[in-house]
């Protein structure tokens, strides 16, 4: 997807006045938007070093694609869950067709850039887009990417140690939230290090007045005492932000135990609540007034910091409708009967501090897993189930990306959550197939890389899943039917032949084109040449695909693929189809020009568009 192109696009469908042999002419634009336009230099902006350099790093169009891997996934076929191994900026690209407008939730845990962070960034900011793709396909011997050819280490000695982080996070969130729905949302854990600047950097992406909420996470369960200034940090935070401004979490469910009716009220159940206001007297003269108990003639005054919830004649309706109730001790206060029929409500505000899961939960979750202690500080998957549970339906197939995947927390938690519910919710986990050092404890394990850890995970929470399944039947008395599987996709370079623009001399472009007399690589497979073609067709990575006699139909039959044949038999059947779009190859045809050409005036009558690489 051209990202920039398609903006500019947008931008002449709603001012071609502004257009001058196709470029935008400033002065038009000024002329046609009068006052809302500035062109002064001061102004409120975030900037740092190497921004445009990331801009056009989000620009710079990308040849990857996705590589099917049926052998290292679970039920390939039939699942709708997806995990992706490779470098995460690529593959966002490389989604951008087939996702776009299509994510419901987006949760990452990205670096928090405390200085010992290694991430991909350009070292230099003169860097080349060759150099930086040269240097994420680095590898060892094993075919492992390199932590010394493919991270560079952030440390807080550098001279650009924001600017890094910000231009390695930036054009993964402006990518990111072109996948988003216009329902959707996006958290992102963080900490101290670069809360300020990613809330700042997410005002510019999402818009600031999107701003959900900075959730407060009390992450360590116990004081740290190895604290240099005597601080223990036990937070961090989860920063939302929405599509657009109308979203709303869900809210949290009712403590329904709060609710009893001990005086056997014939309005049902009911709780009591404090009806202390929040004005003092200067501010709210109303609220401030003596409340007498019936029953004893008892005066209580109100409280000078707060007053009461209501005004005197409300709180008079109330007292004699028997909502207020008065305490039997001396140092009581009154309170308010709310009852539950009454309520309009399901739900209450979800809250903003979060203090009931800690890491060290999330450390007993892999234990219980692994055995073992196999990977370092990872979230506890029930933040974000909660998360996931408050943005998301469990009826509408809502998909959760996931693009800083590390142990595949998230997958986790979409599975237990879809578990709980009997969801049909779909996950998409990117994960960069970073090398364990070989001290670790998953290293001695026998996984090589980080991915491998979160493919394993998925695997082992799938398993045990299915194990508690087994035999259970849902409310209709039919076998549970959750989604227990994932494809596995990898990034690589394209089956097609790329063009090299940096041509020097005569031979060069001589010996180019006879190289792309084929298009196709010699090694490319089949099942790589599909998924690249449905990708470049906007077509989702789960899309059901269906193999007739000398073809393929995919999406529903919207589109087909004729990858090994195109015989006029083949065409026939194809054309009884009647898919809206045709894929083959020029090879395929054998150099018979007068069958292809029959062939592409038959699709232009059936109203088919025609491809032929």
């Amino acid at each position: 997807m051209d990202i920039a192109g398609d903006k500019l696009n947008q931008l002449k469908a709603i001012l071609p006045e502004a257009f001058t042999e196709n470029k935008i002419d400033w002065e038009k634009l000024r002329a046609a938007l009068g006052d809302n336009i500035e062109f002064k230099n001061e102004r409120y902006v975030l900037n740092w070093a190497g921004k445009s350099d990331a801009f056009r790093a989000l620009q710079a169009p990308s040849t990857a694609t996705l590589s099917p891997c049926p052998e290292e996934s679970v039920y390939f076929e039939q699942s709708g869950n997806v995990f992706i191994e490779g470098e995460n900026l690529e593959v966002l690209k490389a989604l951008q067709k087939s996702y776009f407008g299509k994510i419901k939730m987006i949760y990452i845990d990205p670096p928090y850039n405390t200085g010992n962070d290694h991430f991909i960034y350009p070292d230099r900011f003169s860097e080349s887009r060759e150099d930086y793709l040269s240097r994420i396909g680095d590898k060892d011997e094993t075919g492992l990417m390199t932590r010394e050819g493919l991270f560079r280490k952030n440390s807080k000695d550098g001279g650009h140690y924001h600017s890094n982080w910000l231009s390695m996070m930036y054009p993964r969130l402006f990518l990111a939230r072109n996948l988003l729905r216009d329902d959707g949302v996006i958290f992102v854990s963080i900490d101290d290090n670069e809360v300020h600047n990613i809330r700042l950097l997410m005002n510019e992406v999402f818009g600031e007045e999107n701003f959900v909420a900075q959730f407060v996470w009390k992450a360590r369960k116990f004081s740290d005492t190895r604290s240099i200034n005597n601080v223990s940090t036990d937070h961090e935070y989860l920063l939302s932000y929405s599509k657009i401004y109308e979203f709303s979490l869900r809210g949290a469910g009712r403590d329904e135990s709060k609710f009893s009716n001990p005086d056997g009220d014939a309005r049902g159940v009911w709780m009591s609540r404090s009806i202390l206001g929040l004005a003092t007297k200067d501010q709210r003269p109303n609220l401030h007034y003596d409340i007498v108990d019936p029953s004893t003639g008892k005066l209580f005054p109100p409280n000078a910091a707060t007053g009461w919830r209501y005004s005197q004649s409300k709180m008079k309706e109330l007292i004699i409708d028997g909502r207020i109730l008065f305490p039997s001790k001396s140092n009581g206060r009154p309170r308010e009967k709310k009852f539950r029929g009454e309520m309009k409500s399901e739900q209450i505000s979800f809250r903003s501090i979060i203090e009931d899961t800690h890491t060290a939960d999330g450390t007993k979750e892999m234990r219980s897993l692994f055995h073992a202690e196999i990977f370092a500080f990872p979230k506890p998957y029930t933040l974000i189930k909660n998360f996931v549970d408050q943005s998301t339906s469990k009826d509408n197939q809502d998909i959760i990306l996931d693009f800083f995947a590390g142990s595949c927390t998230t997958a986790h938690a979409v599975l237990e959550l879809n578990r709980e519910d009997g969801g049909n919710r779909k996950f998409i986990c990117v994960q960069l197939p970073e090398k364990c050092d070989e001290n670790t404890e998953a290293y001695k394990a026998g996984y090589s890389t980080i991915a491998e850890i979160g493919k394993e995970r998925i695997r082992r929470v799938i398993r045990k899943i299915s194990d508690d399944q087994s035999g259970k039947l849902d409310l209709d008395g039919r076998a549970a039917s959750q989604d227990l599987g994932f494809k596995v996709f990898k990034l690589r370079e394209s089956n097609f032949k790329i063009w090299r623009t940096a041509i020097e001399t005569e031979e060069d472009l001589v010996a180019q084109m006879q190289q792309h007399l084929e298009p196709l690589d010699e090694h490319a497979k089949i099942e790589d040449i599909l998924y690249e073609l449905l990708l470049k067709a906007g077509v989702p990575l789960t899309a059901d695909i269906r193999a007739e006699e000398g073809f393929l139909l995919a999406n529903n039959g919207e589109i087909a693929l004729a990858l090994e044949r195109a015989d006029e038999d083949v065409i026939k059947k194809i054309l009884a189809m009647k898919p809206q779009k045709v894929f083959t190859l020029d090879r395929l045809f054998k150099q018979n020009d007068k069958l292809k050409t029959n062939t592409a005036l038959q699709m232009k009558d059936a109203g088919i568009e025609f491809k032929v690489i």
